[in-house]
């Protein structure tokens, strides 16, 4: 979404606090103050766009519409108690409505059901028309069903409605939130839609401006001469019976350019239901997951349109496991190709995809498999993409008896061939203790390395089989205490043939806890620019602890 879009998305769909649905009786805006609100569109904060919509729209509020402002996450992280009535509903409170939202925090969890029932039970108290404009980034994520609270609210009787405008979701996110404007009498409002909520913000604000005397409400228009004047048929293939209403597909309802291009977006739901626009000439589409269909359609007020659309796509359950009939790996990488096109996800991801030819590459670990595919119109294709992998379980030891601790040991696995220049290929490699690498069958060499100690070990890997492998370092520990000491040296004791000896290991500062092979080690301490020898020993499995006091 552009900032543009996102700047006036907002005041556009804030529309609703300067138009009439908030004309009869008092009104509550609640503020998602969640800490996702912190993401940015094109470099500024969702927050800060919205600060700027509310203010702009309260701006040109009459003086007598009685609003309030709740808001929740704004004050603690990780709790779904967070909500608060910062502005009670009253005349003449937009200035402190705007301040407010200035200096609200964002930082919290979404308990956007629960702020919306406290909301309701405040405006109940007043026996008026009441209503409701939730404003949110996020799904509720404190277990509650903002469902079942539109249809509880409306039950218990209050004349009361809910608008919900939905600030960046998804399709999938804002059907999760839309029900609860539809079960209440409602809007759902998308934030994308800007080019038809500026001409509403335009109009509507203006048409608020307070008059002397209050204009009579227009007449209702003349009814339709059907209740519903669109009602899709959609069927997987010709042959195909047509899905139900619940068809979990988008409808939406497009104007059309001059170049017969998709223009602004008229209206948008979630199945199959049947519905009233106005009449007109309109592109419909529909879409479920990859599959998509665009068509022309002309509705009036006097029939019931019905067209009968293929979205000529089926299903396809490609199961990532290692051996036939196994369990689904949840973390394989699945890939599926067509036409240039590439659709990623992970484990088993049921998709509806339009029917045709797919290239698929399956990564468990690191294994992989690659095919082709075929998925048929108003059909479910379910196959197994079987990656051949074992999984070794790689440790590192002292000894062969004592083994090392997560104290950030390297571990890596190499291809067992060497080239002809000795060198073997890297496959994976990671730090710290009993590290589980999946691989495909064959021989490896597992390298380990902790400080100066080093060892490798060769071993096989076979399908489906888990395999331990204990790489032995054959090293100690050499601790050394130098206080005052600027620097500490290990050299190797014996000399080369020119009287040097090679030095090991050099740090700044008065200590040094390191692991070494076994052997006769001269430690080096500088202090003030003197430097004193100290021998030391380390043995395999042991501890060596030297204290170099000054001089």
């Amino acid at each position: 979404m552009s900032v543009y879009k996102a700047l006036h998305a907002f005041p556009l769909t804030l529309a609703l606090l300067a138009g009439p649905a908030l004309a009869q009786g008092k009104s509550i805006i609640v503020l998602d103050g969640s800490g996702s609100m912190w993401g940015q569109i094109e470099g500024r904060p969702k927050l800060e766009i919205a600060r700027e919509a509310l203010d702009q729209v309260l701006q040109g509020l009459p003086a007598e519409t009685e609003l309030g402002l709740m808001a929740y996450g704004h004050r603690e992280k990780g709790s779904c108690d967070d909500i608060q009535m910062i502005v009670p509903p009253a005349a003449g409170t937009a200035g402190a409505i705007s301040d407010a939202a200035k200096a609200m925090s964002f930082l919290g969890k979404t308990p956007l059901s629960e702020a919306v029932r406290r909301a309701a039970t405040e405006l109940r108290s007043t026996e008026e028309k009441a209503t409701v404009i939730l404003i949110t980034d996020g799904i509720e994520t404190c277990n509650a069903d903002p469902c079942a609270l539109g249809l509880e609210l409306e039950a218990a009787g209050v004349d009361f409605t809910a608008h919900v405008v939905g600030f960046g979701l998804t399709k999938e996110e804002g059907q999760q939130v839309a029900c609860l404007a539809e079960n209440t009498g409602g809007k759902y409002i998308e934030a994308s839609n800007a080019p038809a909520l500026v001409e509403a913000l335009q109009t509507t604000v203006a048409a608020a401006e307070p008059e002397p005397e209050p204009s009579p409400p227009p007449a209702p228009p003349a009814p339709a001469a059907v209740e519903f004047n669109l009602a899709p048929v959609v069927r997987l293939a010709a042959d195909a019976p047509a899905e139900p209403v619940d068809f979990p597909a988008s409808v939406e309802l497009y104007a059309i350019n001059s170049d017969g291009s998709r223009g602004e977006g008229i209206y948008q739901q979630y199945g199959l239901h049947p519905m009233q626009i106005e009449p007109g000439t309109y592109l419909l589409v529909i879409d479920r997951d990859e599959a998509e269909l665009e068509t022309k359609i002309t509705l009036s007020a006097e029939a019931t349109a019905q067209p009968d659309l293929v979205l000529n796509a089926g299903y396809l359950n490609l199961r990532p496991v290692t051996e036939a009939g196994g369990d689904v790996v949840g973390n394989a990488g699945v890939t599926l190709r067509r036409d240039g096109a590439e659709i990623f996800h992970y484990g088993l991801d049921t998709r509806l995809l339009p029917a045709g030819s797919y290239d698929y590459s399956v990564e468990i670990g690191k294994g992989t498999v690659a095919g082709t595919i075929m998925v048929e119109a108003g059909k479910t294709v379910t196959q197994d993409a079987i990656v051949s992998v074992g999984v070794a379980v790689i440790d590192t030891y002292y000894t062969a008896d004592m083994i090392m601790d997560n104290s950030g040991q390297w571990i890596e696995v190499f291809e067992a061939k060497t080239a002809l220049d000795g060198s073997r290929t890297s496959v994976a490699g990671g730090y710290g203790a009993a590290q589980d690498f999946t691989l495909p069958p064959g021989d490896y060499l597992a390298y380990a390395k902790k400080d100066e100690a080093e060892a490798e070990l060769a071993f096989s890997v076979k399908p489906n089989e888990r395999v331990a492998i204990a790489v032995v370092l054959n090293a100690g520990v050499l601790a050394v205490e130098a206080p005052g000491a600027r620097s500490i040296e290990v050299f190797q004791a014996k000399k080369a043939i020119d009287g040097t000896r090679k030095s090991l290991r050099f740090e700044y500062g008065e200590s040094m806890n390191l692991v070494f092979p076994p052997g006769d080690y001269i430690v080096v301490t500088e202090r003030d620019e003197v430097k004193a020898e100290t021998p030391a020993s380390v043995a395999a499995g042991e501890r060596t602890e030297i204290t170099v006091a000054a001089p």
